[in-house]
């Protein structure tokens, strides 16, 4: 009777023994199938983040979903974001080698980035450099070339499919093996090319789905020669970024200052162009309803402001242009219904020249010592030239020769302190050309038809 109890105890102890171990024994399964869950899960919300964005193989050998690629064999970055900076970036791609930052001297933060390959901003994608990221971006001119690599052209580019916006940030070549920008020796005379030393360059590309707007920045060290191959303007837009504005920029050391093919509806205002390689402003073949104003364009090795090849609709207005190698303002190759009025042009070879183009007008624009005032030639007919100042021409004040007809030059004050540089010329082979009250001061008029 007293071991009934006991052995009940017993009992009751050991029942609970097993239940407790079959708890154990079943809990474990249950832990595994929820981590595989919880595993699972992430994988999924990872995959909807982005879902047509390639997978990558990240330097840790993991993968994840981005709008921000980089295919190492021709050493690019392609960021398709709707919008994003060099920050996401450089979070995204986490390698020195591609994007690095630097520490300004000066200090400042370290808003300064090396970037050592291609960017590409894809089409619908807007890219910002602005200070809330960048406050310096240099862009490596030493392609870096890796074992296997496919052919990599010989300097980098931003190559802009879809929208660029750069406020308020400086842009420049950077050479690593002398530790300040890259210097290119490249020039060009006629159709002849001496290649100069590559360096990158911004181009935007042909339907590019946005607008490449810079702002408030230093654009420089960029482009070089390289013949007639796309790209080594420094600056250029190729039938890409309509409607774009270049505005409050100082634009140096570019190969060309600025290119355009085939662009419309450009403002490019209160700029200073300068110390191109090879001309300043060249808006070219096909582009159109561009305004052109307000902007200080000196010391180019080339024309100052030259629109060439079907040119139209081209306001030019407003502008102080000296010192260039070239002529002041060009008008080249039917450029027609287009408009230069109230400039201010010095110190140039030729101030104002017209050649093969047709129906502009040149008027209010103030020239002095230079050699020609304004050239008009090359069957040029039908512009109207008037109210223009020109002082102090070392050749002709006005000129008008091989071929022009129909043209009208009235109400221009010619003021010169030489006999020579007071002249008005019109050669043998052009007709039809009406000269009207037009003054001379300071000297004796000479008139030559």
């Amino acid at each position: 009777m007293t071991i009934t109890p006991l052995i009940v105890v017993i009992s009751i102890l050991v029942a609970i023994v097993i239940m407790f171990s079959s708890n154990i024994a079943e809990s474990k399964p249950q832990f595994t199938t929820d981590k595989a869950s919880i595993t699972n899960h992430k994988t999924v919300f990872s995959s909807t983040l982005s879902p047509s964005s390639p997978i990558k193989e990240s330097n840790t050998g993991s993968s994840s979903p981005s709008c921000i690629t980089y295919t190492p064999s021709t050493r690019t970055i392609t960021v398709s974001c709707t919008s994003s900076s060099m920050t996401e970036v450089y979070n995204n791609l986490q390698d020195n080698s591609i994007l690095s930052k630097q520490s300004s001297p000066q200090g400042g933060g370290s808003n300064i980035w090396f970037l050592n390959a291609n960017l590409i901003i894809a089409k619908g994608a807007t890219f910002h450099i602005d200070p809330t990221n960048t406050k310096w971006l240099k862009i490596s001119s030493k392609v870096t070339r890796g074992a296997g690599s496919a052919k990599i052209a010989p300097a980098y580019i931003i190559d802009v499919h879809g929208s660029l916006k750069i406020d308020s940030a400086k842009i420049t070549s950077w050479d690593p093996t002398t530790n300040y920008y890259a210097i290119t020796n490249g020039s060009r005379t006629g159709d002849i090319t001496h290649p100069g030393a590559p360096r990158p360059s911004i181009v935007v590309e042909n339907n590019a789905t946005g607008t490449t707007d810079i702002t408030n920045s230093e654009i420089a060290y960029l482009g070089y020669e390289q013949g007639q191959h796309k790209g080594g303007s420094g600056l250029s837009y190729y039938y890409g970024g309509d409607g774009s504005i270049i505005r409050n920029n100082d634009i140096h050391h570019l190969y060309f200052g600025l290119y355009t093919f085939g662009v419309g509806h450009m403002i490019i205002e209160n700029n200073i162009i300068r110390n191109s390689g090879h001309y300043g402003l060249d808006p070219h073949t096909s582009t159109h309803d561009m305004v052109i104003r307000n902007n200080k364009v000196y010391d180019n090795n080339g024309s100052g402001i030259i629109c060439s090849l079907i040119c139209y609709n081209v306001l030019i207005e407003n502008n102080k242009v000296h010192n260039n190698a070239g002529e002041g303002l060009d008008f080249s190759r039917n450029m027609y219904n287009s408009i230069a009025r109230n400039n201010i042009i010095y110190n140039e070879p030729k101030g104002i020249i017209v050649s093969q183009s047709h129906n502009n007008m040149i008027y209010n624009n103030s020239i002095s010592n230079s050699g020609d005032g304004i050239n008009v030639g090359y069957g040029s007919t039908r512009n109207k030239i008037f109210d223009n100042t020109i002082m102090n021409s070392i050749s002709d004040a006005l000129l008008v020769n091989k071929g022009s007809s129909e043209n009208i030059f009235s109400s221009n004050k010619i003021v010169s302190a030489t006999p020579q540089g007071l002249k008005i010329v019109q050669d043998a082979t052009s007709r039809n050309n009406v000269f009207s009250n037009n003054q001379f001061v300071n000297s004796v008029a000479s008139t030559k038809k």
